[in-house]
């Protein structure tokens, strides 16, 4: 599995395909160091996404987590393709929105969200391209719009305004993802009950729920996409006893991590270099 860096030229940038050069077009798996948003307007074939093929269905927005493993198995490509880091996300609730955006592998747009979207894609451009005054905060403020207006087209979305706990606690699971409720907790500075009841309160569910998920995730990633051992990736998503997280990983997904790994080609991926 490759892990993209961040590009100097961030921590925003946008241009088409062509212009952002041929990583943007990447056949093989890998996750970015930054998020991805991609305005498509052609192309035939798939995009990948944490293992999950959606066909591209053109014009759609295709919102990528940075963590996240994905990868083009497509022709054609064509529109535009915005990259930017944490920093750039001023506004409150949009990483809230970005991580709801980002669990769909694409957000169709019909005629009238396309022309908008198309709109607002070419002033991001414009404003990029012509680096005026202000640049940056305007450019801000158009990325927020975007995001919002992506949500009201239909992705699901979490609460507007969660609370500071809920907010950071989503933080953490995006940049350094820890492995218990009480770990999270201890970070945060509350008590894991509190935590709990945050959580609960801002997203409709429980924090465990979420922590065995993205162990979950985590461990799919790392199954079909690197060379390690289930030893190996037992211990990266905080497992002492292999055996142990066998047993939890079939709990969760109903096939033991080899079969899984068997089942989901791990072929030709290269170690992820991070042990």
């Amino acid at each position: 599995m490759h892990r993209l860096e961040t590009p100097t030229t961030l921590p925003f940038a946008i241009g088409t395909f062509d212009t952002i050069g041929p990583l943007s077009r990447a056949d093989f798996p890998h996750r970015h160091t930054f998020h991805e948003i991609v305005y498509l307007t052609g192309g035939q074939g798939a995009h990948v996404v944490d293992l999950t093929r959606a066909e591209l269905r053109p014009p759609h927005l295709c919102v990528i987590e940075a963590g996240q493993v994905h990868h083009w198995d497509a022709s054609g490509l064509a529109g535009h393709v915005l990259l930017f880091t944490d920093d750039f996300l001023d506004h409150p609730g949009d990483a809230a929105l970005l991580r709801a955006l980002s669990a769909h592998p694409g957000l169709p747009l019909d005629e009238q969200a396309h022309a908008a979207t198309a709109g607002l894609v070419a002033e991001l451009h414009r404003e990029y391209v012509t680096r005026a005054e202000d640049t940056d905060s305007v450019l801000r403020a158009l990325l927020h719009v975007l995001l919002v207006r992506a949500a009201r087209i239909g992705a699901p979305r979490g609460p507007s305004r969660p609370g500071a706990v809920a907010e950071e606690f989503a933080r953490l699971r995006s940049r350094a993802p820890l492995w218990s409720v009480a770990a999270y907790a201890g970070r945060i500075g509350v008590t894991p009950g509190h935590l709990t009841q945050a959580v609960k309160s801002a997203t409709g569910r429980p924090a465990s729920q979420l922590v065995r998920e993205a162990r979950v995730r985590e461990a799919k990633r790392l199954l079909a996409g690197t060379r390690l051992t289930v030893r190996q990736v037992a211990a990266r998503v905080g497992f002492a006893d292999p055996a142990y997280f066998c047993r939890f990983f079939r709990r969760e997904t109903g096939v033991s991590p080899g079969a899984f790994r068997a089942g989901n080609g791990n072929h030709g991926f290269h170690h992820d270099g991070r042990d």
